[in-house]
Order: C-alpha cells, then sequence, then structure tokens
C-alpha cells in the first residue's frame, strides 16, 4: 500500500484543481530504484503502521473514556496514584516498542553508511550554482566535468512553453553503469549544498572543506533527477541533479569517448579560433556559466552589468584577472578551474564583443594559458 495521491480535503474547494497537479502531488516516498532505497522505504512503512496503530489505540481509549465514563453518568474515577502496577506498565511498553522500532532502523542505518567495497569513485563538488563531477578512476585519463542547468532563460521567463523536464534538465548528466556500487564523495567549493536524488535514495550535504560519503547501486537504467536541497543562493533552484544509469558497455564507450573529447580539447587549445568560432562558442558558454547572474542582454543582476562595463571595455589582462581569479568578497567566482583555457577565451571574446561593446578583441586559449603561467 503506498498512499501515492493526494489526500482530497475540502473537495469542494479543490474542484477546480487541474487533475494533472492532483495526479503529482505525492504523499508518500516511492521505494526507488535500489535495495538500500526498498528497505528504507519498507522501514518508513513499517515504522507508519506502528504509530497508526499507537495513535488509534490510544485516541481510542481517550475518546471511549470521555464517552463512557464522563461524570454526568455518576461515573467514579479510578485512583491510580502512586500505582507500582501502572508506573512499571507505561514504562516498559513503550520501551518495548522503541526497542521493537530501533532494531530494524538499526540494521537499515548500518547498510546506508556501508561505503565498503565500492567498485568506482566519484567526487561531487557543488558550486553557486552546479555541480562538478569527476571519476576517481586510474585506468586511463581523468574524466571531469561541470553540469549546470540547461533549462533555457526564455522557458524560466515564460517567454516561451516550459518543458516536461523545466528545471529538471541539465547539459552535462552523471552517467553510471547499473549493478555496480557507486561511491560518491560529496563537498562544495563555496557554500553549503546538498545532492539529492530520491530514486537512488541519496541524499547527502555538500560542506565546504569537508566531504561526505553515500553510496548507491542501481539496478534498473534510466534517468533519475534530483535538485540541491539546501539554500545555497539567489539560483539555489536553478541547481538540478540528472543522472543516467546505463549498461556497463555504455558506460565504457561513454568513458571512452570523454577522454577523447579531453584529448581534442587540449590539442585545440594551441590553434588559433576565428572571431566567429569564438563567439559562437562564447555565446553558449555565457548562456550556461555566467547568465545567472550577469542576464541574458549583460543587464546585471545578483552581478554586475557586462554592457559597457569598465572591465569588458578596459585591459584585457584585467579582464582576465577578473575571469580566472574572481573577485574576493563578491558573487564573482574563480572560473580558471571551471572552465578550459578554450572556453575562457571564448567567453572573454563574446563579452568583449556582445551586448553592444564591439571592442573587436579577440582574446585566444594561448592568451589565456600564457596569463595563468604569469
Amino acid at each position: 500500500m503506498s498512499f501515492k495521491k493526494s489526500l482530497f480535503v475540502a473537495g469542494a474547494a479543490m474542484s477546480s484543481w487541474p487533475l494533472l497537479a492532483l495526479a503529482q502531488n505525492q504523499v508518500n516516498m516511492s521505494p526507488g530504484v535500489t535495495e538500500i532505497g526498498a528497505e528504507i522505504y519498507d522501514l518508513h512503512m513499517l515504522i507508519l503502521i506502528i504509530c497508526v496503530i499507537i495513535g488509534l489505540l490510544v485516541f481510542g481509549v481517550m475518546f471511549y473514556s470521555i464517552i463512557y465514563h464522563r461524570k454526568s453518568r455518576g461515573v467514579v474515577p479510578a485512583q491510580f496514584h502512586e500505582s507500582t502496577k501502572v508506573e512499571i506498565a507505561w514504562t516498559a511498553v513503550p520501551f518495548l516498542i522503541l526497542v521493537g522500532m530501533a532494531v530494524p532502523a538499526t540494521s537499515t542505518l548500518l547498510e546506508v553508511y556501508d561505503n565498503d567495497e565500492a567498485e568506482l569513485d566519484i567526487l561531487i563538488t557543488g558550486y553557486q550554482w552546479k555541480w562538478r563531477y569527476e571519476y576517481l578512476d586510474d585506468s586511463g585519463a581523468p574524466v571531469a566535468f561541470f553540469s549546470n542547468l540547461s533549462t533555457s532563460q526564455e522557458a524560466i521567463y515564460n517567454t516561451e512553453d516550459k518543458g516536461q523536464n523545466y528545471l529538471l534538465e541539465v547539459d552535462e548528466p552523471l552517467v553510471i553503469p547499473v549493478d555496480t556500487k557507486v561511491r560518491f564523495l560529496i563537498t562544495a567549493n563555496d557554500v553549503i549544498h546538498s545532492w539529492w536524488v530520491p530514486e537512488m535514495a541519496v541524499k547527502r550535504d555538500a560542506i565546504p572543506g569537508f566531504i561526505n560519503e553515500a553510496w548507491s547501486k542501481v539496478s534498473e537504467e534510466g534517468i533519475y533527477r534530483g535538485q540541491c536541497t539546501e539554500l545555497c543562493g539567489a539560483y539555489h533552484g536553478f541547481m538540478p541533479v540528472v543522472v543516467h544509469a546505463v549498461s556497463q558497455e555504455e558506460f565504457d564507450s561513454w568513458m571512452a569517448a570523454k577522454r577523447a573529447e579531453k584529448a581534442t580539447e587540449l590539442a585545440s587549445a594551441s590553434v588559433e579560433m576565428s572571431l566567429d568560432a569564438l563567439m559562437s562558442e562564447g555565446e553558449a558558454i555565457y548562456n550556461t556559466q555566467c547568465v545567472a547572474c550577469h542576464g541574458a542582454a549583460g543587464e546585471g543582476g545578483v552581478g554586475k552589468a557586462i554592457a559597457g562595463s569598465a572591465v569588458a571595455l578596459g585591459d584585457i589582462n584585467t579582464h582576465l584577472d577578473v575571469s580566472i581569479k574572481g573577485v574576493a568578497g563578491t558573487a564573482m567566482q574563480a572560473f580558471g578551474g571551471q572552465l578550459s583555457d578554450t572556453e575562457m577565451a571564448a567567453v572573454i571574446t563574446y563579452q568583449r564583443n556582445a551586448f553592444g561593446n564591439n571592442t573587436g578583441d579577440v582574446v585566444q586559449p594561448a592568451d589565456v594559458a600564457s596569463y595563468k603561467k604569469g
């Protein structure tokens, strides 16, 4: 029994609600797609049933006593003052109930925190407002990438229709193999975040300077979505989690493709790019990395405006310094470790030539690499 539909409260007042909205109001947790998730669900239902039974018994006895032993019926109240039997009963019975609840709860908790014998380790780092995933695998070149919200600004600001996965879609999902115990090492780069995927029975806080551990072993291929569940700043609601669980063969192919992509990226860093190519890539990067703070038209918001700014129109080295190192005490992050040299060159070129800035400046990946070397 799963209680998956909303309770109809004040039916007449709710009769105008869309049926779809009611169907999506799930009031009970889900067993998910992992064995530990199913155990947590079973434990939840067991404790819920025990609590419901206790509640029915206690309120049943109370209402029975109120109705049939009231003063108006001439009932004389019994005296239990300093009764040893009653004292023992109302101490022993709750104690036995708590022990009966604690045994299965302890067993499940021990499994939840058993991170041993993991077959794959993934480091998850929370940033405002995106996730970075790094596969800790010694079998080849390291694979690491950022996962950003991919819902368009037009959908967010209601100038186009919202999709089925509105605010729950990303440009780079986390990919894991099924039937594999995956250990997640979860931390944060700036403020406290929280990585949560309910169907995988994983929820851990991401705390700067501290690493939390969690694990999951997904048994079914599919796409599983979650969110950051810690109030981490102005765009907290734009920080989704998307996990693709795939077969081992598909996972191996994906890892090989990511390594090849990284090798291509490193090779392209020494190639000079045209202004058009830089502007095209820079716009894409701006729309994922910068738009939340600086606005779709460079008008500013959480961060300062790009359009007509002294940084975008001034010395290129100053622009590189701000973008790579960030600005202490502000929301401007250090993107030097988040973007590749090619991506950094593209987005700076875009900022210096978009939004009416039109400086004509071109920043190449080699310029970024040279600046980083000092």
